[in-house]
């Protein structure tokens, strides 16, 4: 266990390190947004994959605003990709960003930055969910976690909140019975779940 959370608190650090690096909050605060982490780096619970997740604010919310904020990103060292996705039409209400930073140690960081509209219904909520499994954590269920993650095969695809949801409202405490508990609870798209 001890590599594990070892390994946990160098990724996080990093994490942080590279939000500095790349002077993001700043950068969108200079557009007038509010910046708000959320995910597993918000938690405390980042383990191996290389995310970092922020929902961010805007009144109004613009495209080209959205875009400026991102040119000026994409002007950083270590920046090597953008994507973009325009969900304002649909029912996230959001501008989807997802940027890919190449480090000094040659590893690779996802920042997913969701541009959301004030009007979305998820205009907030995944700060509360960061905040309900923050106070709902114990250093069993924070080990139970992190262990579970570690496991995952790099190539399998898991969703955080699966993982909170297993073990924080069903008990579950190991890998195998974790993909048991995912093959008995098969989700797709959002999961709207809050503990």
């Amino acid at each position: 266990m001890d590599e594990i959370l070892a390994l946990s608190e160098k990724n996080q650090k990093r994490a942080r390190e590279i939000i500095t690096e790349t002077g993001l909050v700043g950068i969108w605060e200079s557009a007038g947004a509010e910046v708000n982490l959320v995910g597993s780096l918000r938690t405390g619970l980042l383990m191996k994959n290389r995310d970092i997740d922020f929902h961010i604010y805007s009144e109004p919310l613009t495209i080209s605003g959205s875009f400026e904020a991102m040119r000026k990103l994409a002007e950083k060292p270590g920046i090597q990709r953008i994507e973009y996705q325009n969900l304002l039409d649909h029912e996230d209400r959001c501008i989807e960003w997802h940027a890919w930073y190449h480090d000094i140690s040659g590893d690779i960081w996802q920042i997913d930055m969701i541009h959301i509209m004030k009007d979305s219904p998820y205009a907030g909520y995944f700060e509360k969910v960061a905040e309900r499994i923050s106070e709902r954590l114990t250093p069993e269920t924070r080990n139970a976690i992190l262990s579970i993650k570690y496991e995952v095969p790099s190539e399998t695809k898991v969703m955080g909140i699966e993982i909170y949801k297993a073990v924080l409202e069903d008990g579950v405490r190991t890998y195998a019975d974790f993909m048991q508990w995912k093959d008995d609870h098969p989700e797709e798209g959002i999961i709207e779940w809050m503990p």
